[in-house]
């Protein structure tokens, strides 16, 4: 829809009565372009929230396919939905949402080539990804191509947050953590509350709002813990690490 018709003033009312927002931030969401990584649980109301937002282009990658396991939190897919590619009817659901949020879907891994082709055209990164491989990976791609990075995670009960916005010297994902393979844990063995993904997935959604529109104070240099059983969030702030084998090359 053409931008500030009146159907646009109507489908965006509640964001440009919003103080500090209003039309100019908005039409920042409208020119931005989103790379959704990973449509499970963090992804499923990251990908809606961010569309109903006014978010203009999302980009979809994911590998995987629909199983019926994956209906109990990943509010994208319904029982019609298993055996399809999570790609092709996430974007299906982004398009009823909202037709004027463009899709691009992206099928399969995303090797360090692709997805430094793919981080050169666009703004903002959100990792919903369910492993340390891929958050490492991306990680160190969003580093080198500058690109503010948004990663979540969510097991049993639990769920956290991070934002990297790697333009200016603010930290990186392995600042915080090691990269390897001890101790890596995923819901298939574990289990995880339905609604937790939910949860941080649509915070993912709100420091990216936050991000790319330039209103509010993004959550940088703070994990952001959730605690669903005890209903509690807690955040912690931890630095730059001078020896970082990522980012203190840059």
């Amino acid at each position: 829809m053409p931008q500030h018709d009146p159907d646009w003033k109507l489908r965006y009312s509640r964001h440009l009565a919003l103080p500090e927002f209003g039309a100019a931030a908005q039409d920042k969401l409208g020119a931005a372009s989103v790379l959704l990584l990973g449509l499970g649980g963090l992804g499923s109301p990251a990908a809606l929230y961010l569309a109903a937002a006014g978010v203009g282009r999302l980009l979809l990658n994911d590998f995987d396919k629909v199983d019926g396991s994956n209906l109990q939190r990943q509010i994208l897919y319904g029982d019609a939905a298993v055996g399809r590619p999570k790609t092709e009817v996430a974007a299906a659901a982004v398009t009823a949402l909202n037709p004027a949020c463009r899709t691009e879907t992206l099928d399969g891994r995303l090797d360090e080539t692709a997805l430094a082709q793919v981080l050169a055209c666009v703004d903002l990164v959100l990792d919903g990804s369910d492993n340390f491989g891929t958050r490492f990976a991306v990680n160190a791609a969003c580093v080198t191509a500058r690109k503010p990075l948004v990663s979540g995670a969510a097991i049993r009960y639990e769920g956290q947050l991070l934002v990297f916005d790697l333009r200016p010297a603010s930290p990186c994902y392995a600042c915080l953590y090691e990269e390897s393979g001890e101790g890596l844990e995923d819901c298939r063995r574990n289990g995880v509350l339905g609604p937790v993904p939910g949860v941080v997935g649509s915070l993912m959604a709100v420091e990216a709002v936050k991000l790319l529109s330039g209103v509010g104070r993004p959550l940088m240099g703070q994990l952001l813990r959730y605690d669903a059983r005890a209903g509690l969030f807690q955040a912690s702030p931890f630095g730059r690490d001078p020896a970082c084998p990522v980012c203190s090359r840059r």
